[in-house]
């Protein structure tokens, strides 16, 4: 049950790149560029409900459990089926257009989302 709770980004790393690659608006990525997204979890054995809050009001919520695929949602609204694993701690899936995991270490959550050379690391601490 760690992950369970409403966290708040710290930090991110790769922001800019990681937005561009995916075709994000330059005046979205400059609005969300020191927004201090929220993301809600819970978390009930091996199944999640994931809610993050973006800036402008927009929020992507999706629900899966561990090993079985879901219909998942991505900010730009882009609707597809993946299959969320956990491999020691650590929540993996792919997206679209890039690989995502998760993870809790020294009490953060980790995110981090790769596409090729581009890697996008957000930090959240829990509120």
């Amino acid at each position: 049950m760690a992950f369970a709770g409403k966290w708040e980004t710290e930090s991110q790393e790769g922001y800019d790149a990681f937005c561009k690659l995916l075709s994000i608006p330059d005046d979205v990525i400059a609005k969300g560029r020191d927004y201090k997204m929220v993301t809600e979890i819970t978390q009930d054995g091996n199944t999640f409900s994931w809610t993050q809050l973006y800036p402008a009001n927009a929020k992507v919520a999706n629900t899966f459990s561990v090993d079985k695929e879901a219909d998942m949602e991505t900010i730009g609204g882009k609707k597809f089926k993946a299959t969320v694993h956990m491999d020691g701690g650590k929540l993996s899936v792919n997206f679209p257009n890039y690989h995502h995991t998760s993870e809790i270490v020294g009490g953060k959550l980790i995110e981090i989302s790769t596409s090729g050379a581009v890697v996008f690391k957000r930090t959240s601490k829990k509120i």
